[in-house]
């Protein structure tokens, strides 16, 4: 029987930010107050309403001709993206503490803290939930996706009964010394950031906690993989989760296997028998947070530095995956602030956060060749599609034309 609510998995890390020495050793700090919702509540308030702004861009989903972004622990705006370069808006799905989805066969799986939803997105002047599975999903937890935070859960909450749907994030100059000693009264410093088959499947990005291999969703929490049989797509069945280490953040697919990224290496799964993944091998590296694509030959991993993610360096990691039981590090390359990647025959796409999208040709991956950097946008996510890019950040759908090694921008649509 699964934990029903677990409200926070606390992991600590100091990590100073700005200080000045001339106000009484003060430091500026974020502070994240913890917002609670009663359960109730939260299971009441989902529904379908006309397109509205965001509020924070998360991750992003293409299925069909439609383009899903995530509104951090909002909803999912869905988009009309049949002529890429005039996306529109066309519905948003309000669910709290939302932030992974996947779509099959019209189906759409989304999390909602510890629930999974399940709606029909096959007409989308009617889309409609059709089943909720409750308490499936006990390690997930809404984290801020804000650098240097101290959180603070408050007294507002009712422990029996409610449950943390979000935080309200301000900032304050605080003392040194209180900053240190925050852990003991509940406050952390963290920066937390996730086939054919006869019905069609859409494409997530490298930060997705959410995939599905043909008859099976698979959904990571820090811990493990959720295992979901919808071999019927109205009403999917919870199967045994597998544990699969600590701090899990991401899921790709390929073939047969699961390449899971952690904050301390990625470690691939065989699914042979997909309803009991089976652990096969693992890259280990230092502390940090860790996205992972894998093409017929190598994974390719990037490692954010700084605060919760903790190592000191950013970098791009290549792994050769070839042989999945004896796999070997071949090279790193520095990165500024990397967050997702993706990859499309011999492209490379990094999103470097407020240092741009960056495109290699990864033809030689001993010698890497920078072919464009987009600067002056700020990256998180990119999908390849088979006609063009899509990349997401700063509140904005960035698209992008191929046109050999060669991209250029398609459009560029903000989602305010």
């Amino acid at each position: 029987m699964k934990t029903k609510h677990i409200f926070l998995f606390i992991t600590a890390l100091f990590f100073m930010v700005s200080c000045d020495k001339t106000e009484d050793e003060l430091e500026t700090v974020n502070v994240a107050k913890a917002e609670y919702m009663s359960l109730k509540a939260l299971r009441s308030s989902t529904d379908i309403i006309a397109p509205k702004p965001i509020i924070e861009s998360g991750k992003i989903y293409a299925y069909k001709d439609m383009v899903l972004v995530n509104d951090v622990d909002e909803g999912i705006h869905i988009i009309d993206n049949s002529n890429p370069e005039n996306p529109v808006k066309k519905a948003f799905i309000k669910i709290i503490a939302n932030k992974d989805m996947e779509v099959k066969g019209d189906y759409l799986y989304a999390d909602s803290l510890m629930d999974l939803l399940v709606f029909d997105i096959s007409d989308l002047n009617n889309i409609h939930e059709i089943a909720r599975l409750e308490d499936v999903f006990p390690w997930y937890v809404p984290m801020p996706f804000v650098d240097n935070l101290v959180v603070e859960y408050g007294d507002n909450g009712n422990y029996q009964e409610d449950v943390i749907v979000g935080w309200n994030i301000t900032q304050e100059r605080r003392k040194i010394e209180d900053v240190r000693n925050n852990w003991e009264t509940g406050g952390i410093f963290f920066d937390m950031v996730a086939t054919a088959s006869s019905e069609s499947t859409g494409q997530g990005g490298s930060l997705a906690r959410f995939k599905i291999v043909n008859d099976y969703l698979y959904a990571v929490d820090s811990h493990n993989i959720n295992i979901f049989d919808i071999s019927n797509l109205e009403s999917p069945q919870e199967l045994n989760d597998v544990h699969a280490g600590f701090d899990i953040e991401t899921i790709f697919n390929r073939g047969d296997q699961l390449f899971l990224g952690s904050m301390s290496g990625m470690y691939i799964y065989d699914i042979t028998k997909p309803a009991t993944p089976q652990f096969v091998s693992e890259f280990q590296h230092g502390t940090a947070c860790d996205p992972v694509v894998v093409d017929d030959q190598y994974a390719y991993i990037t490692l954010r530095a700084g605060n919760f993610c903790g190592a000191f360096e950013s970098s791009l990691e290549i792994v050769d995956v070839s042989d999945i039981y004896n796999i070997e590090h071949v090279k790193s390359y520095s990165m500024d602030n990397p967050y997702g990647l993706g990859v499309k025959d011999n492209l490379l796409f990094i999103c470097d956060g407020t240092s741009g999208l960056k495109v290699y040709n990864k033809e030689n991956v001993e010698e890497l060749e920078l072919i464009n950097t987009f600067k002056n946008i700020t990256t998180f996510d990119v999908i390849p599609l088979e006609s063009h890019l899509l990349l997401i950040g700063d509140n904005t759908l960035f698209q992008y034309k191929y046109s050999g090694e060669s991209i250029g921008l398609l459009s560029e649509y903000s989602l305010n």
